[in-house]
């Protein structure tokens, strides 16, 4: 099978390394041809994947084109705010009997968008789609440390050959039937791992750690029951298992982020200073718009909010996340 990976950023890479390693032939997509060739030439990925090598016989190139001529896969693994335009360019050129697997772990600003809906309106792919989610730190991955994750899809038969795929004795892949789930799971404990991060800039210790991922997976799993999901996805591998990996690891890049805003830095020098995107911080903005639409009560969200873009002192925050007024569990 030829399989294209569309972003070479550390989870895009990990995919290509462990694809390869199953022997399929890879080809990798950065959007930057200077960087691209960096790659190709030195095969190392030191701005998003430092200390893993990538084999050779991985094509990496800045050429779309090239990457996904005949590809039966396809792996999105772009940033949320780029997808649309990178599916857009797809349009043209991707083979018609391609399956698009998105894993990105992120929603469209503009939109409220998961990127699911965002292939089904730009190829008009109803069916041959499918979702990846799951605790996967990518330099784990990379390393072949014992892993899962899950990949759903409204049609079952893609969701296990894509599990065929991606399956290996360090990676284990489970199957789902609930991609709505699935994807915002991966996409919302961001917004709880940025809330954990200020607590421990803040100095805080593991009861406020526990609360923040028990009660931020409550209102993970009141809004995606809204928005379709099952309640039962956000107990699984995409929901628990994400939120507790990103909340806890050091090198989560949402947490990190939110221990540096614990510590008395300013969002947007910090985002300034990052190669990486940050995904939790537009979806912060999305799921307060969403939960708005759907009048729901979040305030870990609510809070998160308020200290990113309202420049709310984080201990205020949290002197009002404790003062709120009392209720059942």
């Amino acid at each position: 099978m030829n399989i294209a990976i569309l972003g070479a950023g550390g989870w895009g890479t990990t995919l290509a390394i462990h694809l390869h390693q199953k022997n399929y032939q890879m080809r990798l997509w950065e959007v930057f041809p200077e960087y691209a060739s960096l790659l190709q030439r030195e095969r190392k990925n030191p701005k998003f994947l430092p200390g893993v090598s990538i084999p050779e016989k991985i094509l990496i190139s800045s050429d779309l084109e090239k990457v996904i001529f005949k590809a039966e896969l396809i792996i999105l693994v772009v940033p949320s705010f780029a997808a649309r335009e990178v599916l857009r360019k797809l349009k043209k050129s991707s083979p018609a009997k391609a399956i698009i697997l998105s894993a990105t772990k992120g929603m469209e600003l503009n939109t409220n968008y998961r990127i699911s809906e965002i292939i089904k309106e730009e190829l008009g792919k109803k069916n041959k789609w499918a979702v990846l989610s799951g605790p996967t730190i990518a330099k784990e991955v990379a390393e072949g440390k014992p892993s899962t994750a899950v990949v759903a899809s409204s049609r079952p038969e893609i969701a296990r050959l894509v599990q065929k795929v991606l399956m290996d004795k360090s990676l284990r892949i489970y199957t789902s039937c609930d991609p709505i789930g699935v994807e915002l799971g991966g996409c919302l404990k961001n917004i709880i791992a940025i809330a954990a991060g200020i607590a421990d800039g803040l100095g805080f210790g593991t009861n406020s750690k526990a609360a923040l991922l028990t009660r931020g997976l409550a209102e993970i799993s009141a809004l995606g029951k809204r928005m379709g999901a099952k309640s039962s996805t956000f107990a699984g591998l995409s929901g628990l298992g994400d939120l507790v990996t990103t909340c806890t690891s050091k090198n989560s890049r949402n947490r990190n982020f939110g221990e540096a805003i614990g510590k008395g830095k300013k969002m947007e020098q910090l985002l300034k200073e990052t190669e990486m995107v940050i995904e939790g911080v537009n979806t912060t903005k999305v799921v307060y718009r969403l939960a708005k639409k759907f009048s729901l009560e979040i305030p870990i969200t609510n809070a998160v909010y308020q200290i990113l873009f309202k420049k709310k002192d984080p201990l205020i925050a949290v002197d009002e996340l404790m003062t709120r007024k009392e209720k059942a569990e």
